[in-house]
């Protein structure tokens, strides 16, 4: 169970109205909603009844009430605790969400720094081959491909980078030279899993030349990078991976050139906690600095 959906349910109670109870907990009356949805999901019960004058509990609600006064009762004991160390002093879990090669490549090395820096922050670096989602709180921080569509989340540009399309100079040597994009007609490709893309912004090939033969797919990146690395074919991947490869070259990178942008989000109720603001602000200057390397 997420234990935080207690404190929802907390304020709903307190509050009797979504509204009141967002503006107690300084959130929209949306996040109130979707947070008892889901305790309720979680729970296989209902835990209010809409009336008139607001949300009443029903009796599996008044069988939770009394924990979940309990559990406000301990986090208020906790707090002069907490009060007593520095408002500005980052600590707690900051979960960030982030594309697998942009997660492990560029900021892994630079996060951990931060976490060195600052002994009561934990930092969860999710870098996986999909999009984690703030709805679900599945982290704190999203960097994402796609731009945010919602409005209740905080959205900031964070940076372009640039993909090429690479092959094995060994493979390369062993076919004719590339000289346009007809001239990848006959050649064998590694991409991702057409039916498991998670985002438009990873299709690159159409705009090439139509692929024939597909010798390797993955929904990872790392896996394309090894495979084209090991001789499997052509594949399109970030520059701050490839370049870096002694084996890799690059094909037609006048034609073959991708720029892709990427996103950060938060949801709006984190944004004043000081170890999510150390965090921000540390990925806004680490791309920053890290441009010539992203944009190569």
């Amino acid at each position: 169970m997420d234990w935080d959906h207690l404190r929802f349910f907390w304020a709903l109670v307190q509050a009797g109205t979504l509204v009141g109870a967002a503006k107690a907990l300084g959130v929209e009356h949306t996040t109130v909603s979707r947070r008892i949805q889901a305790l309720e999901k979680q729970l296989g019960a209902t835990l209010f009844t809409r009336e008139g004058s607001g949300y009443k509990l029903t009796d599996a609600g008044r069988q939770l009430q009394p924990r979940a006064e309990a559990m406000d009762q301990i986090a208020r004991g906790i707090a002069p605790i907490a009060a007593s160390q520095s408002s500005e002093t980052p600590s707690g879990v900051v979960r960030i969400g982030v594309t697998e090669g942009f997660g492990t490549q560029v900021l892994a090395k630079h996060l951990a720094l931060l976490a060195q820096r600052y002994p009561l922050l934990t930092i969860d670096l999710l870098a996986v081959p999909r999009m984690l989602q703030l709805s679900r709180r599945e982290a704190d921080i999203v960097i994402s491909l796609d731009r945010p569509v919602r409005d209740t989340v905080v959205t900031s540009r964070l940076t372009e980078y640039r993909l090429y399309l690479y092959g094995q100079r060994e493979y390369l040597a062993r076919h004719p030279l590339i000289t346009s994009t007809e001239g990848l007609a006959s050649h064998r490709f590694v991409h991702y899993v057409d039916d498991q893309l998670f985002t438009k912004e990873l299709q690159f090939l159409d705009s090439l030349s139509a692929p024939q033969r597909f010798s390797f797919r993955s929904t990872s990146i790392l896996a394309q990078y090894t495979a084209v690395r090991t001789g499997a074919g052509l594949g399109v991947l970030p520059g701050f991976l490839a370049d870096k490869d002694p084996l890799l070259q690059r094909v037609l990178p006048e034609h073959a050139q991708f720029t892709r942008t990427f996103w950060m989000s938060m949801p709006p109720e984190l944004r004043s906690l000081p170890g999510i603001q150390v965090v921000w602000r540390f990925l806004q200057g680490t791309v920053q600095e890290q441009q010539a390397l992203l944009m190569c």
